[in-house]
Order: structure tokens, then sequence, then C-alpha cells
């Protein structure tokens, strides 16, 4: 746990998962939980140090109550980094962390080194509506996978079972995704599109191409708007290509980072 006191704001107590050493990387997890010691980050991991907040509002992490929209938590994130001591830092963002890191390149360019977005909401497409995250679930499990009857069971998750409250993680996912709608409902759309050409970061797009939630037109158009944007989409994989295909997603992350 890390605590951050900012002056006029108030306190966060922020669950950090840290490993690795190497290149600093900040990585933003997504809508629905911080995937805690996920395979993926291991790998990661062996060529960078790896920090993964968990946001203010999920699972342990507290201080949501100090973030009344998408700019506090942008500016959040930019302490939390200057308090590991790092001027610049690679940021990669999943889902919604995608459109944290790309508000956070886009307001504070000077500390954003690379910028991956994985997977990013963040924008909205009327010719191309796509899957309400808050659905029905069959319909979300459809769109979030590329293969359903593959996910992995448990799927990586930072929470911790108490055998002595048999109903905590209901309680956990249902408080994340309360956090959650306030940065994307009814759609996760916050102007994102206005500022992304203000991003100054080499950047990269990464998307499941069976990707229902965040479908690759959306990925084309962040591309489309960030300055130095490359695009990667990833085949047989949905909204977690991390997962899904952890070696492609792997080998993709690292050739941009290492460039």
């Amino acid at each position: 746990m890390r605590t951050l006191d900012i002056a006029n704001v108030g306190t966060f107590d922020v669950n950090l998962w840290t490993a690795g050493s190497g290149s600093p990387v900040l990585f933003l997890h997504g809508y629905e939980r911080h995937p805690g010691g996920a395979p993926f980050l291991q790998r990661l991991a062996r060529n960078h140090a790896v920090y993964a907040p968990e946001q203010p509002g999920y699972g342990t992490s507290t201080g949501f109550e100090h973030v009344q929209d998408i700019f506090d938590l942008v500016l959040f994130y930019r302490e939390l980094v200057r308090s590991l001591g790092y001027e610049r830092i690679d940021v990669v963002g999943h889902s919604t962390g995608g459109m944290v890191a790309a508000e956070l390149a886009a307001v504070s360019p000077e500390i954003v080194g690379e910028l991956v977005l994985v997977d990013a909401f963040g924008l909205w497409l009327d010719d191309q509506p796509a899957q309400d995250p808050f659905g029905a679930a069959d319909e979300v499990k459809s769109a979030k996978w590329h293969d359903p009857a593959a996910i992995p069971n448990p799927e990586p998750t930072i929470f911790v079972p108490d055998p002595k409250d048999p109903h905590g993680e209901i309680f956990f996912q249902a408080q994340n995704l309360a956090t959650a709608t306030k940065f994307m409902w009814p759609i996760a759309d916050r102007g994102l599109r206005r500022r992304l050409p203000y991003v100054r970061a080499r950047s990269l797009v990464v998307n499941g191409a069976s990707d229902g939630l965040v479908p690759p037109a959306y990925a084309k158009e962040f591309v489309r708007l960030i300055p130095q944007c490359e695009l990667a989409v990833i085949d047989n994989a949905g909204h977690y290509p991390f997962i899904e295909q952890e070696d492609e997603f792997i080998a993709t992350l690292e050739k941009f980072l290492s460039a």
C-alpha cells in the first residue's frame, strides 16, 4: 500500500503491485479489476521495473471521494509517478486504463515516455456502436473474449479471498464496476478525441481483433488522432489480448518499448 497526501485534495492509500528492475513502466488496469501478478506482468517485469496501481475506488485502494472527474484521476497518477521518483515513465494502459493513460499523455506529456494503449476505451463511433460493458452478462462475455470456452478460471485478479467472507468477491466486483461507471456511463467518452492530438509520446495501439467492447475500428481512430502512433491488431484475441495471446502481446510490447 502506498499513501499519497496531496495538499488541499486529500489522502489516497493505493494498493501498488511492483516487480522487476530496469526501465520503468506504469501499468493502468481496466474497468473490471486489477489483474494482480498476472503472468504477462511477471514477464514484463523481467526487463522493466513495473508499477501497477489499483485505481482509487477499486478493491482496497482509497481516495475515490477526491475524484470528481477523469482529470482528477489523471492528476493523481501524475503525482503517483512523481512520488516514485521518476521524471519520465513509459505508460501501458488497458481498457479504461488506456483512456486514463491517453489523457495523462495529453495533459502531462513531460512525464510520459512511450505510450501503449491496449483495447482502450475513450472514444465513441456513432456508425460503429460497441457492446455495452454493463449489459447482459452473456453478451458481455461473448464480446470480451475471442473464445469464451477458454476463459481462465479464475481470471487474473488482485483480489485475495477471505474464507470468513464468502461473498467478498461479489462485493469486490460490484464496487469495481460501480467505480467504473463514473468514466464509462452511459458511454466511455469524456471528450478524449479533442485532446489526443496533443499527445507527444511515441505511441502504440494494441487491439484484439475479436474485441466487441472496443472493436478494431476504435483502435484505428486512436491511431488517426494521435500524431506518432502505430497499430498492432492481435488475432484470436478479444478485450484481453495479454491473456488470450500472451506470447504475441509480450513480443509486440517489448519490440515497441525497446525500439
